[in-house]
């Protein structure tokens, strides 16, 4: 279907390194924008992360899609000045370079946007440009460790990671909706704006309702692995053929349907320790006693299908081999130079899907046009100035 995308005609100069701005760039790319990656000789680090997918890096085909590489030293006078030329064009700047590293290079964003007043900048970091904090280093895992993330994952056994660098990935996506929020501003204002967002700040925020509990509450929930601290029965349990599969019970008509249908015989159904949620909490040792006897005792195929007679919320505990292989997966091709990679598909369906995607720079690949467009750019502009 070929549908105007949503950012078509907006240029976006990204400095990025690893994961969060080449997240956010990769998702304004796929709108539509026309996304210029700017990476030292050496180039963007995560290019070496792997070379899972097909001899190429896993972490760079996911995030770098669509976009042109070109390749420079700012520290080099005349690589600043093209650099300058570039972002004069551009209508968004989006870095995560360590604080201040770009601010001593003579681009810091409030004096570029000075220069552009239309310029929209975007600056990601670990904590934050000021503060204490804001010196830290910010890997993924260590942001999980300090935002308490970490404390409350895993089993109560120990801590356990989350498995994917999920405050990179969400301090991309914040990026994201706020290069769009201030892209919206912008048509309504005519002025860019500034923004920034940091790794901890995101994953703060999704603590909040932990925060609450231990500021204002009984204390912040513990670590339960696959099992939700305040709702019962919600949690995993095995079959008789070691398959685990997670039910989730949301109020007390669900509860009535599983235990007269899925615990038939057991009584469940009519015990007082069962009788409302905060019971069955109160109760859960006894509960999970009662529903993990019922699993044992039915294969996977056989639970499910009970299950589903009950109308009870189920997930299959799967790995990701299996999850390749899910019935809802959708996947893209994507070409790289052994051949196409099938990718997971975008998580928004949208009109403008090409039901592809357009495959990741080679290092440097745009180098020598993107130098001779903005070289060509500069000789226009002083031909201009020349009066007549």
């Amino acid at each position: 279907m070929s549908t105007t995308k949503p950012l078509k005609g907006i240029t976006v100069v990204s400095i990025e390194q690893a994961l969060a701005a080449p997240l956010c760039t990769c998702r304004l790319a796929e709108m539509g924008a026309r996304v210029i990656k700017v990476e030292r000789a050496e180039g963007d680090f995560a290019r070496g992360y792997d070379d899972a997918a097909k001899g190429h890096s896993s972490y760079f085909l996911w995030t770098n899609r669509g976009k042109e590489s070109l390749v420079l030293d700012f520290k080099n006078a005349d690589d600043a000045t093209l650099l300058r030329r570039v972002i004069a064009s551009a209508d968004v700047f989006v870095q995560n370079l360590a604080p201040g590293a770009l601010t001593r290079a003579g681009f810091d964003s409030a004096e570029l946007r000075a220069l552009n007043p239309q310029l929209i900048t975007c600056d990601i970091s670990g904590y934050g440009t000021e503060g204490p904090a804001s010196g830290l280093k910010a890997y993924d895992l260590l942001v999980q460790c300090e935002s308490g993330l970490a404390g409350i994952s895993g089993s109560p056994e120990g801590y356990g990671r989350i498995g994917v660098s999920i405050c990179d990935i969400g301090a991309g996506l914040n990026a994201a909706i706020g290069v769009l929020s201030a892209l919206q501003l912008r048509e309504r204002t005519g002025q860019g704006s500034g923004i920034s967002v940091s790794l901890f700040d995101g994953a703060a925020d999704w603590m909040t309702i932990p925060y609450l509990h231990e500021i204002y509450g009984n204390g912040a929930p513990t670590r339960q692995g696959l099992r939700h601290p305040s709702i019962a029965p919600y949690g995993a349990y095995t079959t008789g053929d070691q398959r685990d599969i997670v039910i989730s019970i949301q109020n007390e008509r669900e509860w009535q349907q599983f235990s007269n249908l899925f615990l038939e015989g057991t009584g469940a159904s009519t015990d007082p320790r069962f009788a409302s949620n905060t019971e069955r909490v109160r109760n859960r040792d006894a509960l999970d006693a009662l529903i993990s006897a019922s699993f044992a005792s039915l294969s996977a195929e056989q639970a499910i299908h009970k299950l589903g007679q009950a109308n009870t919320a189920f997930g299959q505990v799967r790995s990701v081999a299996e999850m390749a292989e899910h019935p809802g997966l959708r996947k893209w091709p994507m070409a790289v130079e052994t051949g196409d990679v099938e990718m997971i598909a975008p998580p928004v369906r949208a009109p403008w899907d090409e039901q592809r995607f357009e495959k990741a720079p080679l290092l440097g690949e745009h180098s020598d046009r993107l130098r001779e467009e903005f070289q060509a750019t500069a000789t226009q502009n002083k031909q201009e100035e020349v009066p007549a």
